[in-house]
């Protein structure tokens, strides 16, 4: 991946540029010490001058007004102009000044609307820091300062502001009652701030040529090595996945990582100023040599199974299938976006339409036109595909048709990423942008949140979301990691909290599913973890660290990441870069298959051959989902699990099918659930001696006294309980119950004979 670089024959402006913005993904603005504001088309070198300013206003800072903040004016329609004089400048795009408010003494040195376009910033070199209403008005200053303020971002939720003091970088709340957090960055001035609203990331410049990149908690992820000359601007892609860095004559594009991509050597001076698309696939320099540069991300590499895909330039894409040598070119008429490759397809966004291609037939896309310049993500499913641009969540099939448009309240498309997103065959899971503790559950055939299982609410915010990919709806699950880096897994389809989320690690930085059955990839701490059946978390947590394996992976460095799980290859990239394989047992992927198609001799006869009680255990989690008795039976037996083996065993002198359902729901630890079944099924006294093996003496008195039967059972099974421990009674209930209870053993046995015989002799009519 890297930049081609493009400057244009005619220098438009003569002297420093010092800023530039785009107000769609095709029209640029700059602003120079030329007192000029010219507007750009990128398709073309055409330039048109739409104001020129006062000789006393040299422009310092420009910043669009923010997409989807709302308001009455369009996004694209307003942009902040900080100058030298002490004051910003909103400026409407036909080049009008709506309004000039005098905001510091000496220059402004840089403003920045927040996210929800509800409020602006300003710093300047009287080292204050101050906001502002979004027409002009001031509401506070939020910082003075001895030292100008160069650099200024918000947070991602527009609560808190990151500014620059010397070689320190301050967060700072709007609220004044909560403290700051303050931190040394580098070794000399820091020139230029930004913090991604997508992956919540800082990164910082500064004049001791290093570039790093932080958390939001100021801990250090990376720093550079020097470069030649001072950093003078950074700023992240819209995506945050990529950022870039200016200096003297050189523009890098770097990972989210911090590792760079590319260096580029460009002619122009320093590159003071960076903006990047709505799109991230192209950005604009402002230059000191009076320039502005252009430079679009080419050399994009997609790999899925036996293809590679590369975007050669900025419309042409290269395909090829390294099984058969196969190659095609693939040439468009517009810029290429977006590019998403995976489940045998190829989809392609260019600013106007969106190419679908076959991996069986490149030559006949399917072509659709998009309802928005801008798409922000796309995710693949083995059956359709999910688009996400300004008019909000879209999902269409692979032949171009639209399947459901799924409505969120409160989103902000473009500041999505994958990893608030997730979609299978069946289900979309979106996490929610204004509280991130929710993820919202759609049905991805209607559109429509699922009813009662509409939420998963969790007690910390969520960074990472991810459903598993096969299997019916109804066995449908979540993966996600939270702040606190432990992993859980949410049941989709439950109509009940209890039980519905399971923990299964911690330290988990990443995670990625398998393409072809539900095994779970992660890397926990030093290690990575491959859960082969998560589900068991659910139907046997006691086997559940029997279900996993564990591999160091110390030589991959310090935390790598798991970008894609294909077959039985799971792919990790270094936090230098480099990509490596790792392959995992392809023996629980082939047990998934008999799983799924009820072929249970088969899968005990892979058990036996492999002789592994990883794998054994994973049959007896997929055997108890599926309530196969004699199986689950044989698998226990095998991972030595004596107890359990018995209980199996009690099980097949249950003569009717609520009986034995309800045993499964209790193997299961779900013992409301047992009760529930049995309830429904009539059988009361099966429920109460439940409740009486579990010792929930409370609970089976009181549905013998609600149903009124076996309440001299319940009491005399207490007192023989109590007698047997050597305890006295302390239950005013079960006090009360005995003195007006006469406790005859002889005839509670008959009672329970009977009860008995009748669920035998109904178990007997239904057959």
């Amino acid at each position: 991946m890297k930049f081609k670089v493009t400057l244009q024959k005619k220098q438009n402006h003569t002297e420093l540029v010092s800023c530039v913005g785009w107000s769609s993904s095709d029209e640029l603005f700059s602003a120079a010490d030329d007192h000029l504001i010219l507007k750009w088309s990128a398709n073309s070198d055409d330039t048109t001058q739409i104001t020129k300013l006062s000789k006393e206003v040299f422009p310092t800072d420009l910043h669009w007004f923010p997409a989807n903040a709302g308001g009455k004016r369009l996004a694209s329609d307003l942009f902040v102009l900080a100058s030298t004089d002490g004051k910003f400048h909103l400026i409407s795009k036909s080049g009008r000044v709506e309004k000039s408010v005098e905001a510091h003494r000496g220059a402004v040195l840089m403003a920045r609307w927040s996210h929800d376009g509800t409020a602006l910033v300003t710093v300047g070199e009287d080292g204050q820091v101050k906001i502002w209403s979004r027409s002009g008005m001031l509401r506070s200053t939020l910082s003075q300062l001895e030292t100008p303020v160069y650099g200024v971002a918000w947070s991602p939720d527009s609560d808190h502001v990151l500014y620059t003091n010397d070689k320190q970088m301050v967060i700072k709340p709007l609220q004044p009652s909560m403290k700051p957090i303050i931190w040394k960055a580098h070794e000399n001035l820091i020139l230029k701030v930004d913090w991604s609203p997508v992956n919540n990331l800082i990164i910082s410049g500064s004049e001791d040529r290093r570039y790093k990149v932080w958390d939001s908690f100021g801990r250090l992820i990376y720093s550079s090595q020097p470069h030649d000359y001072p950093i003078t601007s950074v700023s992240w892609s819209s995506d945050g996945q990529l950022f870039a860095i200016g200096s003297f004559d050189t523009l890098r594009l770097c990972d989210k990582a911090g590792w760079s991509h590319s260096l580029e050597k460009v002619p122009t001076g320093s590159v003071l100023n960076i903006s990047w698309t709505s799109d991230g696939t192209q950005l604009a320099g402002a230059c000191g040599g009076g320039q502005v540069l252009l430079a679009q991300i080419i050399d994009r590499r997609l790999e899925w199974r036996n293809l590679e895909v590369l975007v050669q330039d900025e419309s042409q894409i290269d395909v090829r299938d390294l099984a058969s040598n196969f190659a095609e070119k693939l040439e468009f008429s517009q810029r290429i976006v977006k590019v998403c490759l995976g489940w045998g397809h190829l989809v392609v966004t260019t600013p106007t339409q969106c190419y679908i291609y076959k991996s069986s037939s490149w030559n006949t896309p399917a072509v659709f036109d998009l309802r928005d310049s801008s798409v922000f993500l796309i995710e693949l499913a083995e059956k359709h595909f999910l688009l996400i641009d300004n008019t909000g969540l879209l999902i269409y099939s692979y032949e171009g048709r639209p399947v459901s448009s799924p409505k969120l309240p409160g989103l902000r498309p473009n500041v999505i990423s994958s990893k608030c997103v997730s979609l299978s065959n069946d289900t979309l899971a979106v996490q929610d942008q204004k509280d991130e503790k929710i993820i919202h559950i759609f049905d991805a055939l209607s559109g429509k949140e699922m009813g009662d299982s509409s939420k998963i609410k969790h007690h910390i915010e969520i960074i990472d979301v991810a459903l598993d990919l096969h299997g019916p709806s109804t066995q449908r699950h979540l993966a996600f990691v939270d702040k606190n880096k432990e992993l859980y897994l949410a049941r989709i389809n439950s109509h009940t909290s209890a039980n519905r989320i399971a923990k299964l690690g911690t330290m988990v930085s990443s995670m990625c599913w398998s393409d072809c059955c539900n095994i779970l990839a992660t890397v926990q701490d030093t290690k990575q973890t491959t859960w082969f059946h998560p589900a068991v978390a659910f139907v046997d947590k006691d086997i559940l660290a029997q279900t996993c394996s564990e591999r160091d992976i110390t030589e991959f460095g310090r935390n790598p990441e798991v970008v894609s799980f294909i077959g039985n290859h799971c792919r990790l990239r270094r936090m230098d870069g480099a990509w490596v394989s790792s392959d995992v047992s392809p023996y629980p992927s082939v047990l998934h298959q008999h799983a799924q198609a009820g072929r249970w001799e088969e899968a005990v006869r892979l058990c036996r051959f492999v002789k592994d009680g990883t794998v054994w255990a994973c049959l007896a989690a997929m055997a108890t989902v599926a309530r196969d008795l004699n199986t689950a039976e044989i698998a226990y037996a095998a991972i030595h699990e004596v107890s359990k083996v018995e209980y199996l065993a009690s099980m097949k002198d249950i003569p009717s099918v609520e009986g034995r359902n309800a045993a499964w729901a209790l193997f299961s630890h779900q013992p409301n659930e047992a009760e529930r079944i049995l309830i429904q099924a009539g059988l009361v006294y099966r429920a109460i001696e439940l409740n009486m093996q579990l010792h929930n003496w409370t609970r089976a008195l009181k549905l013998a006294i609600q149903y009124k039967t076996h309440v001299d059972t319940v009491v005399a099974y207490r007192q023989k309980y109590l007698t047997e421990f050597g305890k006295k009674e302390s239950n005013k209930t079960f006090i009360q119950c005995a003195a007006q209870t006469e406790i005859h053993w002889d005839t509670i046995q008959v009672k329970i004979e009977a009860e008995l015989e009748k669920e035998r002799q109904r178990a007997g009519a239904r057959s």
